[in-house]
């Protein structure tokens, strides 16, 4: 909860939201550690860490403990909606929901369909982000969906002309910045979205699809080994104080 609040206010002090509308975010939060209180949820969105084995164990014991009618959704950035699913009693009400970062500024939703997940799953989900003002679009159950397919090539990329002193890390960002009319350069969103979480998508474009263009750059594993992984860490590409603020 600490970590939520703290990140409300660095986009009250970006003037991304008002100080109301955190206030109002903030109240309507509550934390609970067992996952027993889910048990009456009408619509579940799954948001732990990039890791396979975690989502799957999670998704079964989703279907146990929440009521049979209840739509079971991951944020995951890769990872087969369809196989979440399958790890299921009910793989129909399984969908991928995709918020990009930061959620309370970013518009997008990519809504993903597993194999099996019918109309009802998918016109509720979509009628649940429009509530939230998102703008969604639909994404085919392929690793990395829309958004990574092309975004973490470009990170990844990125991280391949550092490593081969192609230029500096302010000079690589400022290029694609100014070259490219972005509005932050690969390597600051990676230290974003945080580079263990880039690694780990990363490897499953790379895994799943079996192309070398998706390989992860040696120095993006040297940087999460190092535990070097971005903003939340205080240290990625660049180095950030205890309020995720570029030093």
């Amino acid at each position: 909860m600490a970590r939520v609040v703290q990140a409300l206010d660095a986009l009250v002090e970006r003037q991304k939201l008002t100080a109301a509308e955190r206030d109002a975010a903030s109240a309507r939060l509550t934390a609970r550690s067992d996952i027993e209180a889910l048990r009456d949820c009408d619509f579940v969105i799954e948001a732990t860490p990039e890791n396979e084995a975690l989502k799957l164990d999670l998704f079964a014991r989703l279907s146990d403990v929440t009521r049979p009618q209840a739509i079971l959704a991951s944020n995951t950035s890769s990872i087969s909606i369809t196989k979440l699913g399958a790890a299921t009693r009910r793989p129909e009400q399984v969908i991928g929901m995709h918020f990009m970062n930061p959620v309370p500024v970013m518009k997008l939703v990519e809504v993903v369909r597993g194999l099996p997940t019918d109309d009802a799953t998918y016109e509720t989900t979509v009628a649940l982000a429009r509530r939230f003002g998102k703008t969604t679009i639909a994404a085919r159950d392929i690793p990395g969906f829309i958004v990574n397919r092309v975004l973490i090539p470009l990170l990844n990329e990125a991280c391949f002309a550092l490593f081969e002193r192609l230029g500096t890390v302010e000079d690589i960002d400022t290029g694609v910045k100014l070259g490219l009319n972005h509005p932050m350069g690969p390597l600051e969103l990676a230290d974003l979205i945080g580079l263990d979480t880039c690694l780990a998508i990363a490897e499953v474009l790379h895994e799943e699809l079996g192309d070398d263009k998706y390989r992860p750059c040696p120095l993006l594993r040297q940087h999460v080994a190092a535990g070097w992984v971005g903003r939340k860490s205080g240290r990625g590409f660049y180095r950030y104080d205890e309020k995720g603020r570029r030093l």
